[in-house]
């Protein structure tokens, strides 16, 4: 079959909530990827940083495989033998006392929600059911009812409502709008270290650092959102460690399934997290030992492979090469590691033209909020390929 008859189907039966580059691809290893006609790319999204370790690693996959022949899935009801080894190796490797797994980040999200809640409650003493929760202007969490309700983006709301209530939204990088937003009530500040969707913004340095000790003045959890940033993406296990913050809630997902499997955790210390009692929360796949086994692999390979170090070494040097395209084109690039964002000035007629010309030159980025083109190549990448993708993106970035 051709490209354009798997995307007649997909377009005939699925629903349209999503605008992707008109490539149907097939295949991967590594850092590449193969379409239906045989034609092989560069990716340079990792499915939004769920790929920081390549496609189908050679570890990961072995893990599932093998866990796969003996079982899948025990539901939380009984015990599995997977699972205490993967709080074990999360907690030797995060730093948290404590952690508990989901599936999808946004599911991680809600979660981290009701802690964040039960919290205010249990230990602040927050009048119930009037905690709040200050997130910022720009902020991408998921797309669950109560998580839009508190976005700020149109698209992802406005025909969505009512809305979940109980969040206040501030300009994103802005301490003194932080600490003028808290009130009593005030349960947790929730922050994205940098945004990714919101189009790879960084805030200013010693940001999350300052947000940190408003939240210890006040009495109030300071919780990052690392599901895109964290497990090295931006040359950090972490990327509230650049400030040198270690958030009193921290969730992840994307790559802790290493591209083979949705798996999210929230982490925190026994005296949060231990708030939880049975009954309150649960998922029927979350913490199942297929999800478990490829999570501890997945873990394995980041620090085996020393992809952390990777990150740092090679987004110095992609960033670097990529300042010295002189393209009229180009407003800014910014980043950490290899999350990096290409702003285009409004007059370049917006990014999805240029990630549209990159697939053709075997490229695949993705443009966010219409003009930042976004690269965040898998964390296995090397300099060799990027010396490859440098030539083709200035190539592209020079066009009329």
């Amino acid at each position: 079959m051709k490209t354009s008859e798997f995307i007649e189907i997909e377009e005939k039966f699925g629903a349209h909530n999503y605008h992707p580059l008109d490539v149907v691809i097939t295949g991967g290893k590594g850092v590449w990827v193969t379409d239906v006609e045989g034609n092989k790319y560069l990716d340079f999204l990792s499915s939004y940083s769920a790929l920081n370790q390549g496609h189908v690693h050679p570890k990961i996959l072995k893990a599932l495989v093998d866990q796969a022949k003996k079982i899948t899935l025990t539901s939380r009801a009984f015990r599995n033998d997977q699972l205490p080894f993967f709080y074990k190796e999360l907690a030797e490797m995060t730093g948290y006392e404590m952690s508990l797994p989901m599936n999808s980040g946004a599911e991680a999200v809600e979660t981290a929600l009701k802690l964040a809640r039960k919290w205010g409650y249990q230990v602040k003493g927050i009048k119930r059911h009037q905690a709040e929760i200050i997130v910022a202007d720009g902020n991408f969490h998921g797309r669950t009812i109560s998580i839009v309700s508190f976005s700020s983006e149109p698209h992802y709301k406005d025909d969505f409502g009512p809305f979940t209530p109980g969040f206040i939204s501030v300009p994103y990088g802005d301490v003194k709008a932080v600490e003028k937003a808290i009130t009593k009530n005030t349960a947790a500040v929730m922050l994205e270290p940098i945004q990714g969707e919101g189009g790879v913004l960084i805030p200013p340095a010693g940001y999350l650092a300052e947000v940190k000790k408003i939240c210890e003045a006040h009495n109030v959890l300071f919780m990052a959102d690392e599901i895109q940033t964290g497990l090295g993406r931006t040359g950090k296990l972490f990327a509230s460690m650049h400030d040198g913050v270690r958030p009193d809630v921290t969730i992840i997902g994307k790559a802790l399934g290493g591209g083979f499997y949705p798996v999210s955790a929230v982490l925190a210390d026994k005296a949060i997290l231990g708030l939880f009692t049975p009954g309150e929360h649960g998922s029927t796949f979350g913490g199942n030992p297929l999800g478990a086994a490829v999570a501890r692999a997945a873990m394995q390979v980041i620090r085996e492979e020393k992809l952390v170090e990777n990150a740092a070494a090679m987004g110095e040097y992609f960033m670097s090469e990529l300042r010295k395209i002189k393209s009229a084109h180009i407003k800014e690039i910014r980043g950490k590691g290899l999350l990096i964002g290409v702003e285009l000035i409004p007059e370049a007629k917006g990014a999805r033209r240029f990630c549209e010309a990159l697939k053709d030159k075997g490229i695949l980025a993705k443009e966010t909020h219409d003009n930042v083109i976004r690269f965040a190549p898998p964390l296995v990448i090397d300099k060799k390929t990027i010396d490859w993708a440098l030539p083709r993106i200035k190539e592209v970035l020079m066009m009329a």
